[in-house]
């Protein structure tokens, strides 16, 4: 019997005829609607003609997560008054609850993928509704880009709802082409914010790591929300790791501890979801519970303030999820929760000053993920670099780069970027690509079950507590009762019903099975010992081991799991298998090159033959004779690294440059740049043929820079002979004196004692521009600095001459400068002259 009454009072309700007419007008709309308001459980049955308003239709709801997808597919049976796989029913990865009256299926949107690359068309389905669309997930935007290219090519019947939890709808709909804003209007609550941060500063969240002293002060604030409020709690952290370590800190509370997250137990998700029996809950939740759950009973809400999002280092070939500040958006929605059935409170473990620096919302998934999934799904369906999918961020070229150059080297893709038949099967698995080649080509390798397995342990990291070691892993999950092990187990079974492989995969050891898949996985992270638990995997990484771990002693890795903290130098290893020398050729063979290496080492030219996998060298020897272009590149390299004073550079070569620096500032072409990038890069122009017979550093310093120089000079044009007019070394002044002109600064300088300039009028000049005299006392101590002579005789004089006057009085000091002669010598001197 259907829950008339239940349905009744959900607010979406009065936004279902709006929605309707924007469907039937357009095809596609946006609804915004509050956590709560049945956005995700009443409008389905709406469209679907389920509640016995309007046509029937198939509807498909697609969820991020399968926590979501389940317990949207259960609430809405309930509201029928029947069970789940009669009139609703739901798919998520390895789990299929339909039957064949079902009309409404949720669905994750890594199912909805699946599908869409099976049947474009989506036979049979009228409507789709993306739900929590504004958590930017990345299968979220690709399921919206795809749904959009169906339609406009050959479904313009199907109708298309992106449903948000937040009002920031305005980009959904541009994408939709203008698609009409539904807002519904949920039944909010106040909610007091109070700002608790810890008493004592707490370290950044960096990698995976969360200080244990923000955890503890998430489990006292807890406690204290418990004693200051009423009703249940729930506590927001990052992730599965952070909820056992607060679940055991809260050991003793008058209240029962619960933990909600993607890997909890059906059970545990359904008596959570199902609301308290009688006395108070404590709920601690990853982000799963911000707004794609209802967890009924809580009045007050503690934010720890992070959150977990993908991060890819690609020049490491490293990505992983990182601990992150949450965003402003991500708080306001956590924040709302205790605010769902009546006044609450939320408790902000930060400082209200923090609140104001934090993002507004979350980073959008195409921006910060590994994109190979992304790209093989691209082009599988014809677009291999995505160009013409409708999405609101397009992907980043460098990753997007990085993303193909994986799918060429695993056989997913073509040259062109075209996916290839492996390619497509691959996508058919469900897996990572990565995966998806550890699985085919392991399955060959040791038999489709035991391959089975361990992507079954590398699609799903096992809990710390299974340790660093994948193959003792792999003997845990298979004897272990836990929840990780059951659904390891269950993934299990549906991996090795896709692939063949020999029953027995050979005499192969579950340890060498195990390095080999994790190594077909992650063929540049097979890593060869340095000492000391310290490693260097083929991308070139360094990587390390905990320093209890038993596989410091293994002289080859295959790195599953690693990150790199900020701070570090070195990768972390959290997840890795013993291989020999054999595996790791047989899985990163592509990586491996052979040639001769010429290049810049220590300060010197290395010529050496090279056998290597990527960054690890297997077998090294010198070279007596190098090709000659490749000395010449490493010495220009030396030239980089160390700069131009590798060569041999005297006074007069380096004034020699300054002059040509100031020609080409001042006047331009034909006057060379000789900065050190231009020189650098113009190499053959003025170090050749000299360059080109050196063969080691000492052969650099022969090199006469100066002589060098002068080949970059304007001759053709018969510029060069203008050298000394234009930026003359040396200026005659009126002593006779020839005083060196100092080129170094903004204006050229000229350094002369006061009294050699007796008599001269105005500042010399040079290539129109005015020198800068340094007037020196007889002693050549700086006595006055001026741009401008004849305003220095009319104003300046006077008061240096009187300092003067005193301190050196053998020296002529006229009152009228102009009308003696210039002299370097004493008044003495003089008349003896």
């Amino acid at each position: 019997m259907i829950r008339t009454e239940a349905l009744d009072r959900l607010p979406v309700r009065t936004a279902v005829p709006a929605l309707r007419r924007a469907l039937d007008d357009r095809g596609v709309a946006v609804l915004c609607a509050p956590p709560g308001t049945g956005k995700t459980t009443l409008v389905p049955l709406v469209l679907a003609g389920l509640t016995g308003e309007g046509p029937a239709r198939r509807v498909v709801v697609a969820e991020p997560r399968r926590i979501a997808a389940r317990a949207a597919a259960r609430r809405m049976a309930w509201l029928l008054g029947e069970r789940p796989g009669e009139r609703v029913g739901f798919t998520v990865r390895g789990e299929r609850v339909v039957g064949r009256d079902t009309v409404v299926e949720v669905v994750t949107t890594g199912v909805l993928l699946q599908r869409l690359q099976r049947d474009q068309e989506l036979a049979g389905v009228d409507v789709v509704i993306i739900d929590e669309c504004h958590e930017r997930h990345l299968d979220a935007d690709t399921v919206a880009a795809f749904l959009l290219d169906v339609r406009e090519a050959i479904r313009p019947d199907l109708r298309l709802v992106a449903a948000s939890a937040t009002t920031d709808a305005e980009g959904w709909a541009r994408l939709l082409g203008d698609a009409e804003v539904i807002e519904a209007r949920g039944i909010s609550h106040p909610v007091e914010v109070l700002w608790a941060p810890p008493a004592r500063p707490v370290k950044p969240p960096h990698g995976m790591r969360v200080d244990p002293a923000l955890l503890t002060h998430v489990a006292a604030t807890v406690r204290r929300a418990l004693a200051e409020r009423a009703g249940d709690v729930l506590c927001f952290l990052p992730g599965v790791g952070e909820i056992g370590r607060v679940a055991g800190q809260l050991a003793g509370v008058d209240a029962e501890v619960l933990q909600v997250h993607g890997r909890a137990p059906a059970a545990v998700q359904d008596a959570v979801l199902a609301g308290s029996s009688g006395g108070r809950r404590v709920v601690l939740a990853t982000s799963v519970a911000e707004s794609s759950l209802t967890v009924p009973g809580v009045r007050v809400v503690v934010d720890s303030g992070l959150a977990r999002e993908p991060r890819t280092d690609h020049a490491r070939g490293l990505s992983a999820l990182s601990t992150v500040r949450a965003s402003r958006a991500a708080g306001r929605q956590r924040a709302g929760r205790a605010g769902r059935e009546a006044p609450g409170a939320v408790y902000r473990c930060w400082d209200q000053a923090e609140d104001g620096r934090l993002a507004r919302f979350p980073s959008p998934e195409i921006k910060v993920a590994d994109l190979a999934a992304f790209a093989l799904q691209a082009a599988c369906w014809g677009d291999p670099d995505a160009s013409s999918l409708a999405l609101l961020d397009p992907p980043p070229a460098g990753a997007m780069g990085a993303a193909r150059e994986v799918l060429e080297a695993i056989g997913a893709v073509d040259g062109g970027g075209r996916v290839t038949e492996r390619g497509a099967r691959m996508s058919r698995l469900g897996l990572h690509p990565r995966l998806a080649r550890a699985l085919l080509d392991g399955a060959r390798e040791a038999g489709a079950r035991r391959a089975a397995e361990v992507v079954a342990l590398l699609s799903e990291e096992p809990p710390r507590e299974y340790g660093d070691d994948l193959a003792a892993a792999l003997r845990t999950a298979r004897r272990g009762q836990d929840g990780y092990a059951a659904r390891w187990k269950q993934e299990v079974r549906r991996l090795s019903g896709q692939v063949e492989g020999p029953g027995s995969g050979g005499a192969r050891s579950d340890d060498a099975v195990v390095g080999l898949i994790a190594a077909l996985a992650f063929p540049e992270r097979v890593a060869r010992a340095r000492g000391d638990g310290a490693f260097l995997m083929a991308s070139g990484t360094g990587a390390e081991l905990r320093d209890a771990s038993r596989l410091r002693s293994a002289p080859w890795l295959a790195v599953a799991v690693a990150d790199r903290p900020s701070h570090a130098a070195s990768a972390r290893v959290r997840l890795a298998a013993v291989v020999d020398e054999p595996t790791a050729l047989l899985a990163a063979g592509h990586l491996r090159v052979r040639g001769e290496e010429v290049r810049w080492v220590g300060g010197e030219v290395v010529a050496r033959s090279v056998d290597r996998l990527g960054a690890v060298e297997l077998a090294v020897r010198p070279l007596k004779q190098p090709d000659p272009e490749l000395v010449r590149g490493a010495l220009v390299e030396g030239l980089r690294r160390e700069g131009l004073g590798l060569l041999r550079w005297t006074r007069d070569s380096e004034q020699s440059r300054l002059r040509l620096a100031f020609l080409h500032r001042v006047l331009g072409a034909p006057w060379p740049d000789v900065s050190d990038e231009a020189l650098l890069a113009e190499t053959g122009a003025w170090l050749e043929p000299e360059l080109s017979r050196a063969r080691r550093r000492s052969d650099l310093g022969r090199i006469d820079a100066g002589q060098a120089l002068r080949r970059l000079l304007p001759w053709a044009s018969g510029e060069a002979a203008r050298l000394d007019e234009l930026a003359p070394e040396r200026i005659e002044v009126p002593s006779g004196s020839r005083i060196r002109v100092e080129y170094g600064g903004e204006q050229p300088v000229l350094a002369v004692k006061l009294q050699e300039l007796f008599g001269m009028a105005e500042t010399p000049r040079v290539a129109g521009v005015p020198v800068l005299v340094h007037l020196l006392s007889p002693a050549g101590r700086p006595a006055a600095v001026t741009a401008d002579l004849a305003s220095f005789w009319r104003e300046g004089y006077k008061a240096v001459r009187a300092e003067l006057r005193g301190r050196y009085p053998k020296h002529p000091w006229p009152e009228d400068p102009a009308t003696v002669p210039a002299t370097r010598f004493t008044s003495a001197r003089l008349k003896r002259s």
